[in-house]
């Protein structure tokens, strides 16, 4: 069997106002879905609060799981933005006014705008290496494993361009979708989709009930790496559907 190179990533979201559901998170399905599309897996999504030893203990158990973990919220001017101190106290490191980030921010404020709040954004941990943010200034950062970036959507998915480009990657994820049609549930399927997916265990193989205007559907999806595996459980896919469909109809 060819072996895949592969990278993984987890998704860290903070913030209280995302637990409350005062505000509908928009990251976590763009997160996943760029990094499948540069050949990153995307493994585990934890949400947690504005609190300093759950978001320390969140990163500690991630970055030794991943290869990567991409953090979003909690780095803004306000009091309860505390993401930037957690992460130098979970891999124990000083934090301060970064000159660089001082400097981009005094680039992009007139005199007198610069308050000691948005200064707040200057602050990083020490030796982390910062992350481009065209769309405001105030610099996301890169401290080992852990990528943090802004919560705002548009600013967030900015930074992602800016620090992906820098990152390990390995093979990208293949999908194919094979769609049996209206009235083909998945208590029909089931049996024969499990004796395929034990024949190939190199990819993965889900199962997707939804409703439609004419009435409910199942989409089964192949995902893997290997193009060549994946085509050949699509195929035994397809037969397994006409055989069900034909059985249906007869």
């Amino acid at each position: 069997m060819t072996e895949f190179k592969t990278v993984t990533a987890a998704i860290l979201v903070i913030g209280d106002e995302i637990l409350s559901g005062r505000t509908k998170d928009k990251n976590i399905g763009y997160i996943a879905e760029y990094l499948g599309g540069v050949g990153i897996d995307a493994r585990e999504v934890r949400v947690v609060p504005d609190v300093e030893a759950e978001i320390v203990a969140a990163v500690d158990a991630l970055r030794a799981r991943y290869t990567y973990v991409f953090s979003t919220g909690g780095i803004g001017p306000t009091h309860d933005d505390i993401t930037a101190d957690a992460m130098a106290k979970a891999f124990g490191v000083g934090i301060d006014h970064d000159p660089r980030a001082v400097a981009i921010l005094k680039a992009r404020y007139a005199d007198g705008e610069l308050t000691e709040a948005r200064l707040r954004m200057a602050r990083i941990p020490d030796g982390a290496d910062l992350i481009e943010n065209p769309v405001s200034g105030a610099p996301g950062f890169k401290i080992g494993n852990v990528i943090v970036m802004a919560g705002v959507p548009h600013i967030m998915q900015r930074m992602l361009d800016s620090i992906v480009p820098t990152l390990e990657t390995g093979a990208r994820m293949i999908a194919e979708t094979v769609s049996p049609g209206y009235g083909i549930g998945e208590g029909m399927i089931a049996q024969p989709l499990a004796a395929i997916a034990a024949e190939h265990a190199d990819v993965s193989i889900g199962s997707y009930p939804s409703f439609g205007p004419q009435g409910f559907q199942t989409q089964l999806v192949i995902r893997g790496k290997d193009p060549a595996a994946v085509a050949a459980a699509k195929t035994a896919v397809e037969l397994m559907v006409r055989a069900v469909v034909a059985q249906k109809q007869g």
